[in-house]
C-alpha cells in the first residue's frame, strides 16, 4: 500500500496551488461579493488543461488519472470553489460521460472543445420535483422520428448561463419509468432555449447558477447519448464519479479553512501568549487536522477506485458523505478560532464556511449518500 504521490501527480498539484494562489486567489472575495463568474479565471483553467484531465489527448484532454484530478480539486477549493466547480462540472459530469458513452461524432463535435477549454458544458438532471428521486422526470423529450421535442424546466443548474453545451435528461416514455428516460445533447441557442435568472445563493456565490426552460426544443437525435432508455443509467454512472470531485472539493474547502485558522492562531495573542497556545485552540486544530486526513485518505480511496476499474458507488459515496461533513465541520470552527474576525469577509473564513455547506447537497445530498452506503454493504 503506497500513499506516495508519483512525480507527475506533484507537479500537476504545484501547478494547481501556484494558479490557486496567483490567480485565483486575487479578487476572490470580490468575485463572491458581486456574483461575478470567473470568466477569465476559467479561460486560464483550460489554458492549463483543468478542463479535460482525463480526456484522452486525442480528443484534446490532458489523459491524466483520476487521483490528479482530485488533486487539483483539492487545490483550487482552497481558494475558491466557485471556480472549482466549472472544473468538477466539465470534467466529471460532461467530458466524462461524452468519452465513455458518446459516438464518436459526438466526441469530435463538442468533447475536443470542451475538454480544451473552448467551450465548457453544464449537467442537467434536477427539477423542481426531480432533485434526489432521479427517476421523477417531468422534462419530456418526444420521439419524433429523426429528432426529439424537448419540454420543461431544470432548476440549479452550474454553469447554467456560461455552458455552450448542455447535456440534458429528459422522459421519452413515462411508461418505462426510468428505463424511458434519455440524455440529450442541447446547444445554447437552439430555438426555444431559454435561460432563466441567476440564482442568488448563500455560498459559491461566484458559480453561474439558473434554471434553464425548454418550449418545444428541436433535438436532433443524433444528440442522444446511447442506446434509447439509456439516460437514467448515463445519469447514475455519470454522478459516481462527480461525487469524487465534489469530495475533493469539500476536501480542499476543509484544508483552506484549516490552514487559515492554523496560521491566524500563531499571531493572534490572548491572555499574554498567541491563541496557539491555549489548549482550547490547540485540540481545536488537532480534530481539524485528524479529520481532513481521514478525509483525504477516503478520497484518495476513491479517486484510486476509479482508475483501476474497481467498483467506485460505495467508496466514492463515503468519500462525499464525510468530506463535506468535514468541510462543514472544519470551517464552523475556522470562523470559531478567527473569532470576531471569522465573522467579517477580510479574512475568507467566512466565505468557505457558505462555500462548504453545498457539498451536502449537491451531486446527491448527504441523505442520498447513506443511501447508496447502506444498500452497497447489505446487498449480499
Amino acid at each position: 500500500m503506497d500513499f506516495t504521490l508519483t512525480e507527475e501527480q506533484l507537479m500537476v498539484q504545484e501547478a494547481a496551488r501556484e494558479f490557486a494562489q496567483n490567480e485565483l486567489l486575487p479578487g476572490v472575495i470580490e468575485r463572491d461579493e458581486a456574483q461575478r463568474f470567473p470568466t477569465e479565471q476559467v479561460k486560464r483553467m483550460g489554458e492549463l488543461g483543468f478542463l479535460g484531465m482525463m480526456v484522452d489527448p486525442k480528443y484534446g484532454g490532458s489523459g491524466l488519472d483520476t487521483l490528479s484530478y482530485a488533486l487539483v480539486m483539492e487545490e483550487l477549493s482552497k481558494i475558491d470553489a466557485s471556480s472549482s466547480v466549472v472544473v468538477s462540472v466539465n470534467n466529471s459530469l460532461v467530458c466524462y460521460g461524452l468519452e465513455a458513452y458518446g459516438s464518436e461524432e459526438q466526441k469530435q463535435n463538442y468533447l475536443t472543445r470542451l475538454a480544451s477549454g473552448e467551450i465548457i458544458g453544464a449537467f442537467c438532471l434536477s427539477e423542481p420535483e426531480a432533485g434526489s428521486d432521479a427517476t421523477s422526470q417531468k422534462t419530456t423529450a418526444l420521439d419524433k422520428g429523426d429528432h426529439y421535442i424537448l419540454n420543461g424546466t431544470k432548476n440549479w443548474i452550474t454553469n447554467g448561463n456560461s455552458a455552450s453545451v448542455y447535456i440534458v435528461i429528459a422522459q421519452t416514455d413515462k411508461e418505462k419509468g426510468h428505463k424511458g428516460i434519455n440524455a440529450l445533447i442541447v446547444e445554447k441557442g437552439m430555438p426555444g432555449f431559454e435561460i432563466g435568472p441567476k440564482e442568488n445563493k448563500l455560498g459559491i456565490r461566484g458559480s453561474d447558477t439558473h434554471s434553464l426552460i425548454f418550449n418545444d426544443v428541436k433535438v436532433p437525435k443524433k444528440n442522444r447519448i446511447g442506446e434509447d432508455g439509456f439516460g437514467f443509467k448515463f445519469a447514475m454512472k455519470t454522478l459516481a464519479g462527480g461525487r469524487i470531485g465534489i469530495a475533493a472539493q469539500a476536501l480542499g474547502i476543509a484544508s483552506g479553512a484549516y490552514e487559515l485558522a492554523k496560521e491566524y492562531a500563531k499571531v493572534r495573542k490572548a491572555f499574554g501568549t498567541e491563541i496557539v497556545n491555549h489548549q482550547a485552540i490547540a485540540f481545536k486544530l488537532a480534530d481539524m487536522h485528524t479529520q481532513i486526513e481521514a478525509a483525504r485518505l477516503l478520497v484518495y480511496k476513491a479517486a484510486k477506485d476509479k482508475d483501476t476499474g474497481a467498483d467506485y458507488d460505495l467508496s466514492g459515496a463515503m468519500a462525499k458523505l464525510y468530506a463535506s461533513q468535514v468541510a462543514m465541520d472544519t470551517t464552523i470552527e475556522a470562523v470559531q478560532i478567527h473569532g470576531g474576525n471569522g465573522f467579517v469577509k477580510d479574512y475568507h473564513v467566512e466565505r468557505l464556511m457558505r462555500d462548504a455547506k453545498i457539498t451536502q447537497i449537491y451531486e446527491g445530498t448527504s441523505e442520498i449518500q447513506k443511501i447508496v452506503i447502506s444498500r452497497s454493504i447489505t446487498k449480499d
